[in-house]
């Protein structure tokens, strides 16, 4: 099976030959061209964006960073070549660094990672490497903090493309989030009830900034991954009224639902309105507050797609990521995390038909490792993370052979000050096992 890049670049050029007559989609063209075509963008029009694909009509925060000019070599590079130095760069470095990489990374580049899973799998995975000089994160930014903050002060972690971010974890940012939490503290105040659990406790997703996870620390709260909020949530209610749940409304309202919390009970906090959009009657009644954000790649999901996967595949097995909407999920055989999905195929003993409701990369992936069974993406159009999509062989190559030569580009550094309160909130989370 072709991997999803020599897919997209299939259909765009077909596209471009035959025009409307051309098999299969890509919801844009425009990621047939080397990422670093929209780092000269972003320079010359002097704004953020995600890029082409799932995440292209987000907006991206002024501050988003922004990557430099990849070097020339490397975008002129023809992939046997940027694969012959890149293995020469491994050999080179040997156990001085350590390549790690998500499972929504495109193939290209996953065929060199030490360690592939999801974003805490792979930071747990570089704790299992402490002799490593250098932690080259093929992922997103708030993975490569996540890392940073659980690995060795002398260990460098480096982001190959500083522009691949996460529309999701800018969705809450920390001035919006204490800016609710006074809000909320006016209304609730900040004393215990009867049973000792305080009026409101923050908990967020893992896929939110350094500075969120502090915030949490701080405030007594928690982290969560997709494979543990219902633990994570059981706990905070042991402690907590009710809970402040962010960035992702939709991991928050699944998981809240499957334990017994009435939708009416999970108002929505929109940060740009006053108290979210809601009453103070709404925000007192409430178990849980869910903040306005989302998976752009999950939020494509949808019921129609999984009722054409039933009627043209009897008999399907339909398994969707938490991420996705509520109705998405109802609809669905299954739920879980990214490790949820692997394990659930891979444990099928008898030749089964699965519609996967996640990202693209991961499905082919899982198609192609396991051709007993049928595996196709829910979504037909081919539409990738456009943040992971940023991460191309060119600038891992650049990155290793700038290691190898001495120097570390690209570093991503999480302040002490935050590091101390983020860290006691991911010890929470480790300390809250299923």
């Amino acid at each position: 099976m072709s991997s999803v890049n020599t897919a997209i670049q299939l259909i765009t050029r077909e596209q471009a030959e035959q025009g409307a007559t051309a098999k299969g989609s890509t919801c844009s063209p425009a990621l047939a061209k080397g990422p670093w075509d929209y780092d000269l963008a972003e320079a010359l029009a002097g704004i953020p964006a995600y890029g082409p694909g799932a995440s292209s009509a987000d907006v991206a925060p002024a501050a988003t960073p922004r990557q430099g000019q990849l070097p020339e070599a490397y975008k002129l590079a023809s992939d046997a070549e940027l694969g012959e130095r890149i293995l020469a760069a491994k050999a080179a470095l040997g156990d001085r660094a350590v390549i790690l990489g998500h499972f929504y990374q495109r193939d290209e580049v996953i065929q060199y990672a030490n360690f592939v899973g999801d974003s805490f799998q792979l930071a747990n995975a570089a704790l299992t490497r402490p002799d490593a000089e250098a932690i080259v994160f093929c992922g997103v930014h708030f993975m490569a903090e996540t890392a940073d903050i659980l690995s060795a002060p002398e260990q460098a972690v480096i982001l190959p493309n500083l522009a691949a971010g996460c529309s999701m974890a800018d969705m809450a940012d920390a001035d919006s989030v204490a800016e609710c939490w006074e809000q909320l503290e006016e209304i609730f105040g900040t004393e215990p009830d009867a049973e000792g659990r305080v009026p409101v406790l923050p908990v967020t997703y893992m896929n939110s900034s350094a500075a969120l996870k502090a915030f949490c620390g701080e405030h007594g709260g928690i982290v969560c991954t997709s494979s543990n909020a219902r633990t994570v949530l059981e706990w905070a209610f042991q402690r907590a009224q009710r809970v402040l749940f962010f960035p992702d409304q939709h991991l928050g309202r699944n998981t809240a639902k499957a334990l017994g919390v009435p939708l009416e009970q999970m108002p929505m906090w929109n940060p740009r309105r006053d108290l979210g959009g809601n009453d103070a009657q709404a925000l007192l009644d409430s178990r849980v507050i869910l903040w306005h954000g989302f998976c752009s790649v999950h939020k494509r999901f949808n019921v129609g797609q999984i009722e054409k996967a039933r009627k043209d595949f009897p008999g399907v097995q339909v398994i969707v990521h938490p991420e996705c909407p509520m109705e998405v999920v109802d609809a669905a055989d299954s739920a879980g995390s990214t490790d949820f999905i692997k394990k659930a195929i891979a444990a099928a003993t008898e030749p089964t038909t699965f519609a996967i409701g996640t990202e693209i990369n991961m499905v082919n992936r899982l198609a192609a490792e396991y051709p007993q069974h049928t595996i196709f993406c829910l979504d037909p159009v081919i539409c990738p993370c456009s943040t992971m999509y940023r991460i191309h062989p060119g600038y891992l190559a650049w990155v290793l052979e700038e290691l190898v030569a001495g120097r570390v580009v690209n570093r991503i550094t999480v302040a002490e000050s935050v590091q101390d309160h983020a860290r006691t909130a991911l010890e929470r989370m480790l300390a809250a096992r299923p």
